[in-house]
């Protein structure tokens, strides 16, 4: 990157996993970056730790409780400290040069507009935020003229594929799914899986959310709604593809048939360093692809009858209006249900679609109507949930 000054940064979820491995990154090129705003829901002390060592200029962490913790342990240095979720809208509008959006849930909504409204570059890692306001966030982009880089390596996998094509020239995307820990597994297997069974996924470190919803392939039908905002190809030419070894990551197939894929170990650390550097590339420590010791890549299609999770996404966004970000927010209280051993593995995709099934709010046309069917959707969930168990 020939910059005549560093690339600011801020970091949104910078004590998560995708927030710590872009801090990886940043550590092998630090004259290029600067850091503006470090940002945390809870974990004062990493906060801290981190925006000394990066020298951030604003510290903020969401929880508004751990505002003295963060603001002692930052005591004599020049970092400013802020806490409360308006403050992480404060620090979004800040502007930085490149804004990685990682904070889990429908709370990483508000930061991400703001950041996208600076017209700057914004990495998202947030699934919830295209998810539930995909059609709201992508017209901020528009115009606002902000460059949006997705950084899940399926998307990530299909922007880089796309580099040089148009998505006028596209035939078809196909996402690429592991089919998860139950992939050879039957329905009956399935109704008697244990959260920790479910949780150890065979090829990525992900946290006991998102694991789940790889076991149940939800993820892949998240992945799918987000795909649809991103890359506007028409829901009909999208596809998904199991394919257990994780190394190809997506594919696009143009019209004059070539195909073109994106393939890497699986580091989240390859797809968010794409993001981080681009339009560039940088140097990582990645483990490079030996594809000789892999020796063999296998693919199938998914069956649906065993993962009704993927069709319940596809009709989702074909419905539109409120009804992806119901799907988002009746998982996400049926994952952390069945986490508590509440519900079964197999109730998790039923609870969704009976919720979905029972109501149909007005379509949503501000941020403030997303939290509206968020909230909804989620006590709804909580009350038939706790139906099931009475």
């Amino acid at each position: 990157m020939n910059h005549a000054s560093p690339r600011t940064v801020s970091i949104f979820g910078a004590t998560g996993s995708v927030g710590t491995s872009t801090l990886d990154l940043v550590r092998l090129e630090r004259d290029k970056y600067r850091i503006l705003a470090l940002t945390a829901n809870s974990n004062a002390e990493e906060l801290a730790k981190l925006a000394i060592e990066f020298d951030a200029e604003i510290a903020v962490i969401a929880d508004s409780n751990q505002y003295e913790a963060l603001k002692n342990l930052l005591t004599g240095t020049k970092i400013e400290v802020a806490a409360g979720p308006e403050r992480l809208v404060d620090a979004a509008a800040l502007g930085a040069d490149w804004t990685m959006a990682a904070i889990v849930g429908c709370a990483g909504l508000p930061p991400t507009l703001a950041a996208l409204k600076c017209g700057k570059t914004v990495a998202l890692a947030n699934k919830e935020a295209l998810v539930s306001a995909g059609a709201l966030m992508m017209a901020q982009a528009r115009a606002a003229g902000a460059t949006l880089l997705p950084v899940d390596s399926e998307h990530n996998a299909i922007f880089q594929s796309l580099q040089g094509g148009r998505v006028d020239q596209v035939r078809k995307i196909t996402l690429t799914a592991s089919g998860g820990p139950f992939r050879t597994w039957s329905r009956e297997q399935m109704a008697s899986v244990t959260p920790e069974q479910a949780v150890a996924h065979p090829n990525w470190d992900m946290g006991a959310k998102i694991s789940v919803d790889s076991a149940t392939m939800m993820n892949k039908g998240l992945e799918l709604i987000e795909a649809h905002h991103l890359f506007p190809v028409g829901l009909e030419n999208i596809d998904i593809l199991v394919h257990p070894q994780s190394v190809i990551h997506s594919m696009v197939e143009y019209k004059d048939r070539s195909t073109l894929a994106q393939l890497g170990s699986p580091d989240m650390r390859i797809p968010i360093a794409s993001a981080l550097a681009w339009p560039e590339r940088m140097t990582t420590d990645c483990l490079p692809l030996d594809l000789a010791k892999i020796a063999r890549l296998d693919f199938e299609t998914p069956d649906h009858d065993r993962f009704p999770a993927i069709k319940l996404a596809r009709d989702a966004i074909e419905a539109g209006g409120a009804v992806p970000a119901i799907l988002n927010a009746a998982n996400e209280i049926a994952v952390a249900a069945f986490l508590k051993e509440d519900v079964q593995f197999l109730e998790i995709t039923e609870i969704v679609s009976r919720i979905i099934d029972s109501y149909s709010p007005p379509i949503p046309n501000e941020l403030a109507d997303i939290f509206g069917i968020d909230r909804e959707a989620r006590e709804r969930t909580a009350a038939m949930i706790e139906d099931v168990r009475v």
